[in-house]
């Protein structure tokens, strides 16, 4: 036997440690040289890692969710006789798979009989319901004698099982139509264990972190975005479904100009240094909600770009993220970040902030509301900006005033295009 150690390689940015994401192989798996053995996960994303050999798979170095260091071994892999492996899979695989089958047979019936609340068939109509006592009103208890209804055969969902109208009624339209009627579940005292990894481990591990050791000042404020509202819908008429124009870019935008004024906004807190680093440039991160957790895409240089290519940028990077075809690059190096729920917004919140970053913006729900204008009652859509900002690095007045030359800018829409 010619065993192969393949050692966890460093995935950069100073990492001496990874963290199992997901096993695409296992023990006695035969693999080919390039094949994606499975996910390590780094701070920032996900990194596929591909086998150097061909061979079969004798170990490997944990589970998902186990931590493996930079230079331990990863995989044990026999390349000796590597290219006859597969006959002899296949061949060994047939002649074993009955007695897998044997063996797995008992533990499932085992399983199942451990569990009959879980299966429980549905109750008869004929059928009595064991209680103590029926607790129904007197209206029921008339109906069910003037219907020559037992009332305890009636499943009754109300406190203590009381029998309530809805219930009657139910049991009288199923005992119609000749159906069973499916009696209250017994209450579940299951526990679903579930091991905090990958995406999930980290997201927990950076926002314990900021909360920990960020001290967060939250500020509020109501923007009318009825004009920006109307131009996005016009510039929106002349456009196809895959490049409508959203909300989000038109903030960017704002966001960016009035950090040219409130340079202290757009920095990042190398704590290891004990420095500010204040850019020129503004990345700008953009919280996206995927199927495995919240990931921060960035779109580099959002400084240089126009509505339109901004826009673009955030739908590419938002679906790199949702789809998991992000670079690693592509999910760090923000300066500051913008945070959306959509139309789930709600009325306000209070984002955390995504360090080294010194504040976030978060973009509440738009509704139409009546407010008084000049004199008049008239109808508006209204919608709150909140924000996070790092109050060991920011005071609470400039962070007061970035948001209100915001505020300046989605209101009056036009004065977002001007030079300067």
């Amino acid at each position: 036997m010619s065993e192969y150690i393949f050692k966890l390689p460093d995935l950069g940015e100073g990492t001496v440690e990874s963290e199992i994401g997901e096993w695409f192989i296992k023990v006695g798996d035969h693999i080919e040289e390039e094949t994606v053995v499975g996910t390590m996960m780094t701070d920032k994303a996900a990194v596929e890692l591909s086998s150097p050999v061909t061979g079969k798979v004798l170990k490997l170095a944990g589970e998902p969710g186990d931590i493996v260091a930079v230079g331990a071994p990863l995989v044990v892999i026999d390349t000796e006789g590597a290219v006859v492996a597969d006959s002899e899979t296949v061949e060994a695989a047939s002649s074993e798979q009955p007695a897998a089958v044997e063996q797995t047979a008992e533990p499932v019936a085992v399983a199942a009989a451990a569990s009959p609340a879980a299966d429980a068939p549905a109750a008869s109509l004929d059928e009595p319901i064991e209680r103590s006592r029926v607790m129904t009103s007197p209206a029921i208890r008339r109906r069910a004698k003037e219907a020559d209804i037992d009332l305890t055969l009636v499943p009754g969902s109300g406190p203590g099982g009381r029998i309530l109208r809805k219930d009657f009624d139910s049991y009288l339209k199923a005992r119609a139509t000749g159906m069973t009627y499916a009696a209250s579940a017994a209450p579940s005292t299951n526990v679903k264990e579930i091991k905090i990894i990958g995406v999930r481990r980290m997201i927990a591990e950076r926002m314990s972190a900021a909360k920990r050791e960020i001290p967060h000042f939250a500020y509020v404020e109501e923007i009318d975005i009825t004009e920006l509202e109307a131009l996005r819908k016009h510039l929106n008429s002349s456009r196809g479904t895959d490049d409508r124009l959203t909300l989000l870019p038109f903030l960017g935008l704002a966001l960016i100009k009035a950090l040219k004024e409130f340079p202290q906004c757009n920095v990042t807190h190398d704590k290891n240094r004990n420095l500010l680093l204040q850019h020129d440039a503004v990345h700008l991160g953009i919280a996206t909600q995927t199927p495995d957790g919240l990931k921060v895409p960035v779109v580099k240089h959002a400084e240089m770009r126009s509505l339109d290519g901004l826009a673009a940028e955030v739908r590419r990077m938002s679906l790199a993220a949702r789809n998991n075809s992000a670079k690693k690059n592509e999910l760090s190096g923000s300066t500051i970040t913008i945070t959306s729920l959509g139309k789930l917004g709600g009325i306000a919140s209070t984002p955390v902030i995504n360090s080294p970053e010194v504040a976030i913006i978060g973009v509440n729900r738009a509704v139409e509301r009546p407010v008084v204008l000049n004199g008049q009652v008239t109808v508006r859509l209204m919608m709150n900006l909140s924000s996070s900002f790092d109050h060991r690095f920011v005071d609470g007045y400039d962070a007061a005033a970035m948001i209100q030359r915001i505020r300046e800018m989605l209101e009056h829409p036009a004065t977002i295009f001007l030079p300067g």
